[in-house]
């Protein structure tokens, strides 16, 4: 069984590593100015994220066979494109998709 002091010693240490890793782009970037096609593609990284995301949990994998759609997620999915498209917010359109899901889930069991 691990020794308190080692779990603290490995909870600082990943504290560390995580606030490094996130705060050090920041301090090298302040000293460069970059340039305007490469601030044009990092603008399609939190689209890119978010798509990746909704594709994984829209389809279920099985192996030897071609993936099912997720009939929970694709239903919420309608209403959280939806609103992402109105608002074009991404706090509103996370706020929709959980909703839609909640609502899938707690008053029609579709999980």
């Amino acid at each position: 069984m691990p020794s308190l002091r080692y779990v603290f010693t490995v909870i600082l240490g990943c504290a560390l590593a995580t606030w490094l890793s996130r705060v050090v782009p920041f301090i090298i970037l302040k000293k460069f100015r970059l340039p305007n096609l490469l601030l044009e593609f990092l603008n399609f990284v939190p689209i890119v994220i978010m798509s990746s995301l909704w594709f994984e949990s829209l389809f279920t994998q099985r192996q030897g066979q071609l993936p099912l759609i997720n009939l929970g997620n694709f239903l919420a999915s309608i209403p959280t494109i939806a609103a992402a498209i109105i608002s074009k917010s991404l706090l509103v359109t996370v706020l929709i998709g959980v909703l839609s899901l909640a609502i899938l889930n707690i008053f029609f069991g579709i999980n």
